[in-house]
């Protein structure tokens, strides 16, 4: 068969642009479809415009804040038009730089504007906006559609208006109160963001807690805090009713725990209550693909159903973060040309959700540990005892790391705290790599620092090793005349 590409990447988002732009990297004749604009969700629903946002609203509480510092103001005025344009500004910065089309075709790459469905398992039929068709062929094929908010069967909403990532950078006008579904990665980052920028926020949430995957005493602190700021939580709660009346949005709300039902009133609505996969339109039976309740079946080497086709991202319904894309794209690519044994790396995927403070994680959780009998140790540090920490009134948090006792390798990490997201990095490279605690503890990093809090978490696998017998043995042969460590506390902070 004659193929018109190498390689056809279906999906112009994190995903899509590096499995193309890795793919022509390795000289395969290759084309992009995408249906809206390069960058994907990541550039104009997700990852810049909630950052952009978040950083003028950590300026705001700064400001409001300013006399923790010992600078006086004359008041805080926010002008949400002007903090909206900055991020449309953003946006189409970053999409100049990185995403534009003419990048990708200097790098080689065919870009193809339109919707990509299967005809059969190497033929791709494209259908452009003005609904004219044409048909390409192709020796192997990349499915990066992505994934699109998860509305949540309540009654009403199909017919009220409501936000989602994909509307809500679009606001005109700030809201004056903003309810929330869902208390995820989006709905707290944003429920942060408006309330520091001045609006009333309520967030519900189905479950017990906020951010359900990450370590409930750390959730707990975070969930105080952002209180403290002004965001109202209504936890282990079930929106059962969304209304339009007199120009405000009416939520009917049941408490899961009494039973007991009530109604909350505001002038928006964001649901943040997760996501689906992009696979609808694709016509995957027709090259034979299968599927699951989240999205494409892929392998460890992000191979579908089909041995030619990958599927990568969100698409592939695993973790939805844009590092994960980039690597699973990074993956499928080089496995699908060099035929080499490439695989994902599940184990030591970091993620972070961009509140202030940051929390981030990475590896196994606790219950996880717990669960399989792991035999692991806790060692922990606070933000309190990080000197950097400390001069920029940044002392809330938690460093907690799961170890061996034995040896120190390391099995996870929870980060609660100021440039969590950063910090989580050195813990993900450490454990990709097989660096333990006494490593880390014994290499050298800057003062002060934040990563500092990293090492002095590390140092505490160092101190629980300490003994009396030690302690002798440097007495005996150097006089050592230290003082013996308190051992017997797990929990001390050294």
């Amino acid at each position: 068969m004659n193929f018109d590409y190498d390689v056809i990447v279906i999906g112009g988002g994190a995903a899509g642009l590096t499995a193309a732009g890795v793919s022509a990297s390795l000289g395969a004749k290759t084309a992009m479809i995408e249906e809206k604009k390069l960058g994907g969700d990541c550039t104009w629903y997700g990852c810049i415009p909630s950052k952009t946002l978040l950083k003028s609203a950590k300026v705001a509480q700064t400001v409001r804040e300013a006399d923790r510092y010992g600078i006086t103001t004359t008041g805080l005025s926010i002008d949400f038009e002007a903090v909206m344009k900055r991020v449309h500004s953003v946006q189409k910065s970053v999409y100049k730089e990185a995403d534009a089309p003419e990048i990708y075709e200097k790098m080689g790459i065919t870009v193809i504007e339109g919707q990509g469905s299967f005809a059969d398992e190497h033929t791709i039929t494209i259908t452009g906006e003005g609904g004219d068709t044409k048909t390409l062929q192709a020796k192997n094929i990349v499915i990066a559609t992505g994934s699109r908010p998860l509305l949540p069967p309540i009654e009403g909403l199909d017919t009220a208006p409501y936000l989602t990532n994909e509307t809500i950078f679009t606001l005109k006008q700030q809201p004056k109160k903003l309810l929330v579904i869902g208390a995820g990665p989006i709905g707290t980052e944003m429920g942060q963001a408006f309330a520091r920028l001045g609006s009333d926020v309520t967030v519900f949430d189905f479950g017990e807690r906020i951010l359900s995957k990450d370590h409930p005493e750390l959730t707990s602190t975070l969930q105080d805090i952002l209180a403290r700021e002004g965001v109202c939580f209504k936890l282990n709660t079930a929106v059962k009713k969304v209304e339009k009346k007199d120009g405000s949005i009416v939520l009917t709300v049941e408490d899961r725990k009494t039973g007991d039902s009530f109604t909350v009133e505001g002038d928006a609505l964001l649901v943040a209550s997760g996501r689906q996969a992009n696979i609808e339109t694709l016509n995957l039976e027709a090259a034979g693909i299968e599927t699951h309740k989240r999205g494409i079946t892929v392998n460890e080497s992000c191979q579908t159903s089909r041995h030619h086709i990958y599927a990568c991202g969100d698409v592939a319904g695993g973790l939805q973060f844009t590092h994960m894309a980039e690597h699973m794209a990074k993956v499928a690519a080089s496995k699908m040309l060099t035929h080499l044994p490439m695989r994902i790396d599940d184990k030591h995927v970091p993620w972070c959700t961009y509140t202030e403070p940051e929390m981030a994680h990475v590896g196994e959780t606790e219950d996880a540990l717990k669960s399989r009998n792991a035999g692991y140790e806790l060692y922990r540090f606070p933000y309190s005892k990080i000197d950097r920490a400390i001069t920029e009134s940044e002392t809330e948090g938690w460093i907690r790391v799961y170890a061996a006792g034995f040896d120190g390798k390391i099995f996870g990490a929870d980060i609660l705290g100021s440039h969590a997201g950063d910090l989580i990095s050195e813990f993900a490279l450490a454990m990709r790599n097989g660096v333990t605690l006494r490593q880390m503890s014994d290499t050298i990093h800057p003062y002060p620092s934040y990563a500092l809090g990293n090492r002095r978490a590390a140092d505490q696998w160092y101190v629980r090793k300490q003994s009396g017998a030690l302690v002798g043995l440097l007495q005996f042969f150097f006089g050592y005349q230290g003082k013996m460590p308190d051992t017997s506390d797990p929990d001390r902070i050294v």
